[in-house]
């Protein structure tokens, strides 16, 4: 089995954050690689990486990083393949990092999720492979459909909660 989509962490401290994407990918059955590589203490292979993630079958890439949070940004200089950035809170609650990989000049872009956005970052690159992978796609679908009977749910519940002024 090969990996589809790569999963890449600034350093292991992200794994909490990143695991999320995981566990995501490993539900929907899309197999992934989890790497952590540093686009400040090993950009050497940071940029190998990237430039040989498509010949490896790879179709999607989510990078998480904090702080400076060049990572994304380094991996999208050096791929056509679509990166995910998922902004690590750290300093300044991720802002610094969500601004850091928000900015990309033209021609690298850098799909940006919110601080701390992996999950959404997983269901983006499901997103993006289901475009040509039907069985992917109603794998997804009936993940979107499990979402919709959770608020259901949740609003059928709230409506048994009894407050004196509360009408409905």
């Amino acid at each position: 089995m090969n990996a589809l989509v790569s999963i890449i962490m600034g350093s292991t401290s992200d794994l909490p954050v990143m695991e999320k994407a995981a566990k995501f990918l490993d539900d929907m059955e899309v197999p992934f690689e989890m790497n952590a590589l540093s686009a400040h203490r090993t950009p050497d292979e940071v940029e190998e990486f990237a430039r040989s993630a498509k010949g490896r079958g790879i179709k999607v890439i989510i990078a998480g990083a904090g702080m400076a949070a060049a990572l994304p940004g380094v991996i999208a200089a050096s791929t056509t393949l679509p990166v995910i950035g998922v902004p690590i809170k750290g300093m300044l609650d991720g802002l610094d990092a969500m601004l850091s990989i928000i900015q990309m000049p033209p021609g690298i872009p850098v799909a940006t999720m919110g601080v701390n956005g992996a999950q959404n970052a997983a269901i983006l690159a499901v997103e993006m492979m289901a475009l040509s992978d039907k069985t992917l796609a109603d794998k997804l679908a009936k993940y979107k459909e499990g979402l919709k009977e959770k608020i259901v749910k949740a609003n059928s519940e709230l409506a048994e909660v009894k407050y004196n002024f509360k009408t409905n």
